[in-house]
């Protein structure tokens, strides 16, 4: 299964927010640090200020924070909300579907399994448990200290 690319931005969005707690940050400076384009960044962030896990403030001395604590921001939660349509075959969607041998084939069985794994791998973890190496990120992407 392969993550789009909105979903990799709202990951690396929630990554630098966990490890800058307690401090208010930019879309630019995201931007900036991860070299992406401050555009995508903008739908990404307003997407993720609709839900509790990212706080927005606006204002001269506005910026975004982690709207809850690192630990209480589910991972599956994450990928599950920017990846609504996550169909891994167009058997999975009845709609679409134009599959003549469904009824006979049992790959939509395997794969529907291996996509319910990976969600529930991605369940059991929080953001807090990727951001284990937070000194080593911050360096990494030029942060500077508080």
């Amino acid at each position: 299964m392969q993550l789009t690319q909105y979903t990799d931005y709202s990951l690396r969005v929630l990554i630098f927010l966990g490890v800058n707690p307690g401090r208010r940050c930019t879309i630019s400076e995201i931007s900036e640090a991860f070299n992406i384009n401050r555009n995508h960044l903008v739908k990404v962030v307003h997407h993720l200020s609709s839900t509790d896990w990212v706080k927005t403030i606006r204002g001269k001395s506005g910026g975004m924070e982690l709207g809850m604590p690192a630990d209480q921001i589910n991972l599956g939660d994450v990928v599950n909300h920017t990846e609504p349509n996550a169909i891994l075959l167009e058997c999975f969607d009845v709609e679409t579907n134009t599959c003549p041998i469904l009824p006979a084939c049992a790959l939509r069985h395997a794969l529907y399994k291996a996509q319910k794994a990976f969600m529930d791998v991605l369940a059991s973890y929080s953001l807090e448990d990727v951001l284990q190496n937070k000194t080593e990120i911050t360096m990494m992407l030029n942060i500077p200290k508080a």
